[in-house]
Formats: C-alpha cells, structure tokens, sequence
C-alpha cells in the first residue's frame, strides 16, 4: 500500500475527494431476482455459493441473470451439460470482515444449503477502507475455513481485485491511490493462495480500452474513462454487462481446468 508518509501528506485532499465521491456518487440498486436457483435439468452434479459485496450482488446490471452467481451457474451448466444449483450471499458495502458475518449468521439461521465450491468477490471496500493485507488475508482464511465446515465446500476461488485505478467514479489522486491499494490487496491474495490445492486466485480479465491518440492504453496508463462501452457501469464504479459476461467466463475457465468433466468434485 501507499506509503505512510506520502498518505499522510495526501490526507487533507483524499478526505475532501472522499467525502465529495460519497455525496455525489450516482447509487444504483442491487440487482434484482432470486438469489437461489437450478440452472439445467435434473439432480445438480455441481452446487455454488457466491459471497461477496455490491459486485457479487449484481450492482450495476439490473437482475440476476445478467451478473454474477446465476450465469455462473448457467455456464457450468452448459459446460457439463447437467445441472448446477446456485446461492448468492452478497451486500452493498460489505468488507470482508462484514461477509465472514453475514455467512455465519445465514449459516447458524439454515439459510445455506450445501455447496462444492465457494466463489468469493471481496476486496474493494477493504481497500477503500484502508484494512491490513494481513487482517484481510486472516478473515478470508476464516470465511473459506467456515465454509468447509458450515457448507462442505471442497474449492474456493477468490476473485481478483477489479482495476479501482481505473474507475472514472474516482478522482486524481484518490483514484492512484486506491487503486494501489487494491492492487496489494490482489498481490498479497495471490501469493497467500500459491500452491493450495483447495484455493484458488483468479485475475479478473483486462479491462479494454479504448484508442487514444492512435494507440491503446497500456495497463498501467491507461484512463478509467477510456474502458470500452458496456464494461464499467453508469456509476463509474461497477462491471456493467460485459464486464460481467468476462468475469464469469473467467471464472468458469477456472473451473473447468480445476474440475474436469467425469472428474469427481471436490
């Protein structure tokens, strides 16, 4: 993360542009429709849980079956060309300390059903809410080791942290700064999970962008307000439809290399 020293001399202008994005950030709903579901026909041979924040729950397309847990569970399902049964456990503003919450008290209160592997999107507000890499990593540790034992999970992937430093939402330099975080946040899951046979990093796809003068921007100068139409939401902030559809292909990738078809599931 940003430097203590730099953050501090930083402060006065974060505070003001924070307070500004808050007030003035266009807010929109989490995505409607149920938040379980069967995707094909006949007994699921592959059950998932998705936990996570406003982008586990669908904040910038309009339902379900435009984001994440229920086209996950649709492409599974096509892919292994049998049911996959799906649950959904995500809020606006949640850290990850507030989901491992949410999960025990859906747990203790029989709200979950049984799954196979669990789908974590977690991370942003921790990084806007200046958590330690080492407090984050010890409470996803916590949320997979809860859903081993509450659910059965065998797998876990951990969704990648998206490029904040990206988001048109953001301003200079709240938007460097953030977006810095996030990254260490991202860099320290993926070598956390290195070698686990039961977790699993994935990256979310490169955002695309658009030209600008007569060449693509490169992943580190690229403008947030040049990503592609359809890939950040009208807020600024969240996958719009795209951005949504790559994330899920990434994340069914994942599994089909993980859990071949035939092969038990974990």
């Amino acid at each position: 993360m940003l430097g203590a020293l730099a953050k501090l001399a930083l402060a006065p202008v974060l505070l003001v542009q924070g307070r500004q994005v808050r007030r003035d950030a266009l807010r929109l709903p989490e995505a409607a429709g149920p938040r379980a579901g069967v995707a094909g026909e006949g007994t699921p041979v592959l059950r998932l849980l998705v936990v996570g924040d406003s982008s586990g729950a669908g904040v910038g397309v309009a339902t379900q079956t435009e984001a994440l847990a229920e086209p996950l569970a649709r492409a599974c399902a096509a892919r292994l060309g049998a049911a996959v049964s799906w649950q959904l456990l995500a809020t606006s503003g949640h850290t990850a300390a507030d989901a491992l919450a949410a999960f025990n008290g859906a747990a203790s209160s029989g709200e979950l059903a049984p799954a196979d592997v669990l789908v974590l999107a977690l991370g942003v507000n921790d990084a806007v809410g200046q958590t330690r890499p080492r407090t984050w990593l010890r409470t996803l540790d916590e949320l997979h080791a809860q859903a081993v034992a509450r659910c059965g999970v065998g797998l876990t992937l951990h969704s990648g942290l998206p490029p904040v430093g990206r988001f048109p939402l953001l301003p200079t330099p709240l938007r460097q700064v953030l977006g810095r975080d996030a990254r260490a946040l991202d860099a320290a899951l993926r070598a956390h999970v290195a070698g686990s046979a039961h977790r699993h990093h994935v990256p979310l796809p490169e955002l695309p962008m658009l030209p600008v003068s007569g060449h693509h921007a490169g992943p580190i100068t690229g403008s947030a307000d040049e990503a592609e139409p359809g890939w950040i939401a009208a807020d600024g902030f969240h996958p719009g439809l795209l951005g949504y559809r790559a994330w899920v292909a990434a994340l069914d990738a994942q599994l089909a290399a993980l859990m071949p078809p035939g092969q038990p599931q974990p």
